[in-house]
């Protein structure tokens, strides 16, 4: 290791970012060795948001408001919209996954492969 008075050392500010570089590259490859896991949690969080809260708003009859405080502890990266038109609930997590629950009367709510 060179010592602070040689020439070709590392400034302070040089080894800031040297270390935010290497913090940053050591986050994106935790990022891709869990990716498959962290896909296959975002499609089951956005199956169960997007029939659950379809279930509330057109089964119940629950305006939206009321349907977002039912989300379960965990899904708070679940985003959740309404399509009154199509009388469907819109799920997803951005970049991983999304879902799309329509109400068909006389079955309920059920997944839209259209989606």
């Amino acid at each position: 290791l060179a010592r602070p008075d040689q020439k070709g050392s590392l400034s302070p500010r040089a080894r800031w970012f040297l270390a935010a570089a290497l913090v940053m590259l050591a986050g994106l490859a935790l990022l891709a060795w869990n990716w498959g896991t962290l896909r296959a949690k975002a499609q089951v969080g956005v199956g169960h948001g997007a029939r659950v809260t379809c279930s509330c708003r057109y089964v119940e009859g629950r305006p939206m408001a009321s349907c977002m405080q039912d989300k379960e502890p965990g899904m708070w990266a679940v985003r959740l919209s309404d399509d009154p038109a199509a009388r469907a609930v819109d799920a997803h997590v951005p970049l991983l996954a999304s879902a799309r629950a329509r109400y068909r009367p006389g079955w309920g709510c059920l997944f839209d492969p259209t989606g």
